[in-house]
């Protein structure tokens, strides 16, 4: 997806804690702002149906727990990759 760029005005403790996270995680301080942006947006979308319904079946077998745990799993993959790529 093409990005575009923009303008945003944030308190310098923010912009700190992005520093720092950026530099645990080995990546830019526009991913961790994009990264941000993002599951803002996400969150703040209004879906025309719901994301389950009585007819869908389970995509996985496995538990909330083990769901979010992956989902956490992929997410560090993904920054230890790009911080080995540097």
């Amino acid at each position: 997806m093409a990005k575009k760029r923009t303008m945003v005005y944030a308190d310098e403790e923010d912009l700190a804690i992005i520093k720092e996270a950026a530099k645990r995680y080995g990546v830019s301080e526009a991913e961790i702002i994009r990264n941000a942006i993002h599951r803002a947006a996400m969150s703040s979308r209004i879906w025309e149906e719901p994301f389950f319904s009585r007819t869908s079946k389970p995509l996985r077998s496995e538990s909330h727990r083990e769901a979010k745990e992956q989902v956490w799993d992929d997410q560090y993959e993904r920054y230890r990759r790009m911080r080995d790529e540097r």
